[in-house]
């Protein structure tokens, strides 16, 4: 690979400060993107990061930010998020403070007006305490809405228009308006003679509060990403020259051995060296139950040692670890956009200025065709239209839903990574299953032992094992670790040999014993009639059968088989339920498989498929008119993954598959294909509600905020309330995209 290429694949995470709408998010990914050398920029308004591929240096990417009227800085992998979220609570109650001060105003001018602590306004000698009052908002105005005052001059520079500028026109021309209609009142209309410092004031508290919930919100959201982070400890005990004894966990290096004691977090990756224990690794995976370690298993960062001690041996450490991918791959998959909102990026790009033009041509017909006094109500309909229509509600749809729906997903033990495929999962329409470590275990295991008259079925099991501890047969290691639970120790044997492609043979006890296939029976002329019936019948179960012959008469039969894993039936049941088409593809002998596939309970098989035909087998389904979904785990699944629409790699396979899918299943567990699906249909739902009630809102909002219903009804929105319904529009969508936290729950 050359330098450039590397350099493009480099990944630098931002977090942007002061974006409040969809038109920021557009400044932003245009700045960026307009940055010779950035491959890739992907705005996430939900959590206010972005997200950008190349060869730039990230001060460069911070300057063209700037530039563009907003802050950022570089965010690590598993940086400590005490600062980030120190620096949201000052943000929090900044805005807070902000919402009080102009909310205490606007109540003061309101209560004044209404209970006559007010002078008349434009009564004779009163214009000293009307300008005073001025000074006052617009030193709240300031205090309460630099922000969107300074905002919207730089969009300005930029020649783009964003809610800031919906906010800054509306509440600057209240405030300009009610000065100048103090100080040359008397060129006015006498009707049109009015003050609106208490709109100015009342529309940035509302939206000043409905900011600060809507980042209350957002951060309910940040929750998965969190506790992941929280997963690795701060310290490791390492053994060093005999001695063992704390360090920071940056300290740690390759090849370090430390020490896990009863409780403790496992700090990095490694493979355990010494002890045994039984590790909790629900939070990675999903799964509740334990999983036993002993010498050789890997440990993986994050999880939880339950009973034992152990010395393990750090293979993988910091952005290395199996954790630290973990959380980059979920936050490339939040900052992603599906394709739904790639759209609703284009719409919200263009909708501030068509808005300001609906206001311009509002103040028009009102002052053409109003009643009197004409300004005061094309004044007062057209900031209101400004103020209602901020579009955060339409910049928050998709991505806060997906931002839930990904942390959720990964708190499951399903890595979904790319927005896509989380809007794809749920359009599947038929999901092709790869046979071993898909469906069965991958791991072959005894299932049948059957001795003959004159033997025990553990004498059997032990005189295959003690001919099998010679083998490197894959099945040997099935006879012996079945031996093994039952507690059965191997005999000593002599003369082993191994006889390929039908079993071995030795001396046991001064006997002459062979384990072996059909075929190495009639070489040594061995009569396997008494377990002719069974044989067939495990034949047809898909299980392999190897006979124990002692001085050339039969003894016993075994047998190994890959079962089927323990939810494979629910899990194709569910996705059949659901009226997903299932087939299973494996490069296995058809009475095999159609046996697997019987006992899972699918209805589709296509057997002795090679490796590279399985890619072939999703593109005829595709040109069949399928929406495919492929499960896989190893090496020669990777093509077909790629191939399908949604690839779905079973976590416990090969690093290869992984790379190859969009989501990727920690656990091992077929439950959480359906879960996946099922998630995404979930999130596509909320999405297309977050964005209905966001168009409805203000495809609703905007013609009665312009004075549509008053020639009928007399019904004209104050600007106060509009600021209102803006600001709630938006925590109304963040509290609805919420609740995919329970989804499956």
């Amino acid at each position: 690979m050359s330098a450039l290429a590397e350099s493009e694949q480099k990944s630098i995470r931002l977090s942007i400060a002061g974006m409040r709408c969809a038109g920021c998010v557009q400044a932003v990914e245009t700045a960026l993107r307009d940055i010779p050398g950035v491959a890739a920029a992907d705005v996430n308004f939900a959590d206010h990061s972005a997200q950008v591929r190349g060869g730039v240096e990230p001060d460069i990417l911070r300057k063209a930010i700037q530039d563009a009227g907003f802050d950022a800085a570089v965010m690590e992998g598993l940086e400590d998020t005490s600062e980030q979220e120190s620096l949201e609570q000052e943000r929090y109650r900044s805005l807070i403070n902000k919402a009080a001060v102009a909310g205490l105003l606007g109540a003061l001018l309101m209560g004044g007006a209404h209970f006559g602590g007010l002078p008349t306004f434009g009564a004779p000698g009163t214009g000293g305490i009307w300008f005073l009052i001025s000074l006052l908002t617009l030193g709240t105005m300031w205090y309460s809405g630099s922000h969107f005052y300074k905002g919207a001059l730089k969009s300005w520079e930029h020649r783009q228009a964003n809610m800031d500028t919906l906010i800054a026109l509306g509440t600057g021309a209240a405030w300009f308006y009610s000065t100048v209609a103090i100080v040359a009142g008397d060129s006015l209309p006498i009707l049109t003679r009015d003050a609106y410092f208490e709109a100015a004031a009342v529309i940035l508290a509302f939206i000043n509060l409905g900011g600060a919930l809507e980042m209350r919100a957002r951060g309910r959201t940040s929750s998965a990403i969190r506790a992941l982070i929280g997963l690795q400890p701060r310290t490791a005990r390492v053994l060093r020259e005999g001695q063992e004894f704390d360090i920071p966990i940056v300290d740690v290096g390759l090849t370090d051995v430390l020490r896990v004691r009863p409780g403790e977090k496992i700090p990095v990756d490694g493979i355990l060296v010494e002890g045994h224990s039984s590790v909790d690794e629900s939070m990675l995976t999903g799964e509740p139950m334990p999983v036993e370690k002993t010498v050789g298993d890997e440990v993986v960062c994050g999880t939880l040692n339950q009973s034992g001690s152990f010395l393990f041996q750090a293979t993988r450490i910091g952005r290395d670890t199996v954790l630290a991918q973990i959380i980059a791959s979920v936050r490339r998959a939040q900052a992603s956009k599906p394709e739904i909102a790639r759209l609703v990026d284009k719409v919200a790009a263009v909708f501030v200025p068509v808005v300001v033009a609906i206001a311009l041509v509002t103040f028009l017909v009102w002052w053409i065709m109003g009643p009197p006094p004409a300004f005061g109500y094309a004044f007062v309909t057209a900031m209101t239209v400004l103020v209602i229509a901020c579009p955060c509600a339409l910049g928050l749809a998709t991505p806060i839903s997906v931002m839930v729906a990904v942390g959720r997903a990964a708190q499951s033990g399903i890595l979904i990574r790319n927005g896509d495929a989380l809007q794809g999962a749920g359009k599947l329409s038929c999901v092709v299953l790869d046979k071993t470590g898909t469906v069965t275990e991958g791991r072959p295991k005894l299932s049948t032992v059957a001795a003959a008259e004159g033997w025990t079925e553990d004498t059997v099991l032990q005189w295959a094992a003690s001919l099998e501890a010679g083998s490197e047969h894959p099945l040997a290691a099935a006879v012996l670790a079945g031996a093994q639970a039952r507690g059965v120790e191997p005999l000593p044997v002599n003369g082993f040999a191994a006889v390929v492609g039908q079993g071995v043979s030795g001396m046991i006890e001064g006997s002459a014993a062979l384990l072996g296939n059909a075929a190495l029976m009639r070489q040594h002329q061995v009569e396997t009639g008494p377990f002719a019936e069974q044989l067939q019948a495990l034949a047809g179960q898909g299980q392999t059968p190897v006979f124990l012959a002692v001085n050339r008469v039969v003894a016993g039969l075994i047998s190994v088989a890959d079962p089927i894993k323990a939810d494979s039936k629910d899990a194709v049941a569910r996705l059949r339920a659901a009226g997903i088409r299932v087939l299973m593809v494996t490069g296995d002998n058809e009475i095999t498989a159609k046996a697997i596939a019987a006992q899972a309970g699918i209805a589709e098989v296509r057997a002795q498929v090679l490796p590279q035909d399985k890619a072939k087998v999703v593109k005829t389904l595709q040109d069949q008119g399928e929406a495919v979904g492929m499960v896989g785990d190893g090496i020669n699944d990777a093509p077909a993954l790629a191939q399908s629409h949604v690839g779905f790699a079973i976590g416990t396979g090969t690093d290869i598959a992984i790379e190859s899918a969009d989501v990727v299943i920690m656990g091992g567990s077929l439950v959480k294909v359906a879960e996946a699906m099922e998630l995404s249909q979930a999130t596509v739902r909320n999405i297309k509600q977050n964005l209905l009630g966001a168009f409805l809102y203000n495809s609703l909002a905007i013609p009665v905020a312009a004075g549509l219903l008053y020639p009928m009804f007399g019904i004209l929105l104050n600007p106060m309330i509009a600021g209102a319904a803006m600001a709630m529009s938006s925590v109304t969508v963040v509290t609805n995209a919420n609740r995919l936290r329970l989804a499956g729950k």
